[in-house]
């Protein structure tokens, strides 16, 4: 039987796999509860460099909201299922480590929110997205609306949602959706390749230029430019400036070694 959601850790990387592949990786509302325990598990599990997340088999990333099971729902049963599916996608956006959605098949309306709560994308060639919703009479309701235009734009989001379009991998690419496309049988190489150029370097330093990051999106031109780089003068200067790794780098660069970073 499967247990829904997997993870596994190897050399700083951690990797949760959506395993329904049966159901093209849909997320039910178990599925979602599982989600969110490894999510919290990982926040505060400092050895996790960076979180990337997949699907099973080659077909799908995630098809999104399980909608064999969304069928039956109550009209109170589908009001929770909404609150599921935000707060469990807002708790990944905000892990404090970089995480990557590594997309091998479908990814389309919850499935390809579930990618853009990652701070990165990188697809198999060939594969499908769109925030589809509007098809359906209804809107994206975790988080599309609001993630996608900080990625590709408010005039190509408002296309890409109200048309209810779906996208090939190479489109994505083009308009900034996913940051690299890769061949079939290269993607967990490629993905890999990316988490490990990112795992390289100070955790602390990285955990705060992604928080100095959101903040600007979280925070919008309302908070502007001067308060902005307020809050990223303060991460700076409390968080990064007084560790040992700062040191560490500083020490390797004059004894002309690699670093070694601890995260503290």
């Amino acid at each position: 039987m499967s247990d829904l959601v997997l993870f596994q850790q190897q050399d700083g990387l951690g990797w949760i796999t959506i395993d329904r592949p049966e159901v093209m990786n849909a997320l039910s509302y178990d599925t979602l509860a599982r989600l969110g325990e490894i999510v919290d598990s990982i926040a505060a599990d400092d050895s996790v460099r960076v979180v990337l997340v997949t699907g099973s088999g080659d077909k799908a990333f995630c098809a999104g909201a399980d909608l064999k099971e969304r069928r039956d729902f109550t009209e109170e049963q589908t009001v929770a299922f909404v609150h599921r599916i935000g707060e469990t996608f807002r708790r990944l956006a905000t892990l404090p480590q970089p995480s990557i959605a590594v997309m091998n098949g479908v990814a389309y309306g919850g499935g390809l929110e579930l990618a853009l709560a990652c701070d990165l994308r990188v697809a198999v060639k060939g594969s499908k997205m769109g925030l589809t919703e509007t098809s359906l009479a209804i809107i994206p309701g975790a988080g599309g609306t609001q993630r996608l235009p900080a990625v590709v734009g408010v005039a190509r989001a408002k296309e890409l949602i109200l048309a209810a379009s779906r996208l090939d991998a190479d489109q994505a690419e083009r308009i900034g959706l996913v940051n690299a496309v890769a061949e079939p049988g290269e993607l967990r190489a490629c993905a890999e390749t990316l988490a490990r150029s990112i795992a390289a370097n100070g955790p602390l330093a990285v955990r705060a230029a992604k928080l100095a990051i959101d903040q600007m999106g979280a925070g919008g031109d309302d908070a502007g430019l001067d308060a902005r780089l307020e809050r990223e003068r303060a991460l700076y200067l409390e968080h990064v400036l007084p560790s040992r790794d700062r040191l560490e780098a500083l020490a390797a660069f004059r004894e002309k070694r690699k670093p070694e970073y601890e995260g503290r």
